[in-house]
């Protein structure tokens, strides 16, 4: 199974100590905790358990058309992102795939446990650190040649490196012409809206777009994600998705996240006052981190190794990122959190250093 971060049951279970006790850094979901509205509607709807959830998610695609200004013919709603990605993988049965280095380990998980040929390959583009980990848009255009499928985090995990909007289309638009699908996933795009490709998936048949409502609506548990694809390749993929992949309660949560632009607003101002926090106090202990538009943050250290473990025992996980393709040793990443635990952080590793 690859390694992610926010296990928090193993790290329980090593301690012998309750999960409500440890704190969090590995895996990055909103501080601000599930929404009031969110939690309420919830409990008013627990007496639907009884009944089966709507297999084609119809209410929440038809909210999520009307927020996105896309036909909800085109959205296919799934169980986290990643149940899209195998999707994804599994009904396009692409020969060569484009993933980058570092990113999200799933892209090419996907590709090896979904091949549907022994010839299926992947092409990874390394990603430079002394370019500060950013795609450069020449070069993944240059790299799509002869692929079938390109995977394009952005902004990207664990780099937290933002293309801007205009490279993408640039992107999108070599790739309609090279025939070659491809992927962008925004799990984390709802920290910078502005930058969404979403309005470009009806008029290119070669671009999809993945969305995830765990991070930012801190739902992580329920697990739900949307993809928004050309109607031709939509079609396709509905065909093959398993029935009842998202629970009534995660369609229900969906909604009303939609509509909540009080919980969006506080927490986009949160977000931004503790990065300002968390940078200062980063600054001071001399731990290099990388520029970052969303809520965690890419760090180096040389004592990475060191730091990983002794936070542990204290019951704070953070994620090691060495078993990143194009990382390995020295670099840890961190969510931005409240402003207590964020402190707590800062306090625990000057006492490391």
């Amino acid at each position: 199974m690859t390694t992610h971060g926010g296990n928090i049951y193993s790290l329980s279970g090593i301690l012998k100590i309750p999960e409500r006790k440890i704190i969090d850094f590995s895996a990055s979901i909103n501080p601000l905790g599930v929404s009031k509205k969110i939690k309420a509607g919830l409990r008013k709807d627990l007496k639907y358990l009884i009944n089966y959830p709507d297999p084609d998610c119809n209410r929440l695609r038809q909210h999520l058309s009307r927020h996105l200004g896309i036909p909800d013919n085109n959205i296919i709603c799934g169980n986290g992102s990643t149940e899209l990605i195998y999707l994804v993988v599994r009904g396009l049965r692409p020969e060569r795939v484009l993933i980058t280095a570092p990113t999200f380990s799933e892209y090419e998980r996907a590709v090896k446990t979904s091949a549907f040929s022994a010839d299926t390959t992947i092409r990874f583009l390394p990603l430079r650190e002394e370019a500060d980990f950013r795609i450069d848009t020449e070069s993944f255009i240059e790299s799509m040649q002869g692929c079938r499928m390109a995977f394009l985090c952005n902004p990207n995990n664990p780099t937290a490196q933002l293309l801007p909007r205009a490279d993408i289309t640039r992107i999108a638009s070599a790739a309609r012409d090279l025939k070659c699908f491809l992927v962008v996933d925004e799990a984390f795009i709802d920290f910078i809206p502005q930058e969404s490709v979403v309005s470009e998936v009806p008029e290119n048949p070669y671009l999809i777009v993945l969305r995830s409502m765990t991070k930012f609506h801190a739902l992580s548990g329920l697990r739900l994600g949307f993809g928004i694809f050309p109607a031709e390749t939509a079609d396709r993929l509905k065909a093959l998705k398993e029935p009842w992949t998202v629970n009534s309660l995660a369609q229900r949560a969906g909604i009303i996240a939609l509509k909540d632009r009080v919980y969006k607003e506080a927490t986009l101002e949160y977000i931004r006052r503790e990065k300002n926090f968390m940078e200062k106090g980063l600054k001071g202990l001399g731990i290099h981190f990388y520029p970052s538009p969303v809520n965690f943050y890419l760090l180096k250290h040389q004592r990475a190794e060191e730091i990983v473990p002794a936070l542990r025992k204290k019951g704070i996980l953070v994620r090691d990122c060495s078993n990143f393709r194009g990382l390995e040793k020295g670099f840890l990443r961190i969510a931005v959190k409240t402003h207590r635990d964020n402190a707590l952080l800062i306090k625990e590793l000057k006492r490391l250093l």
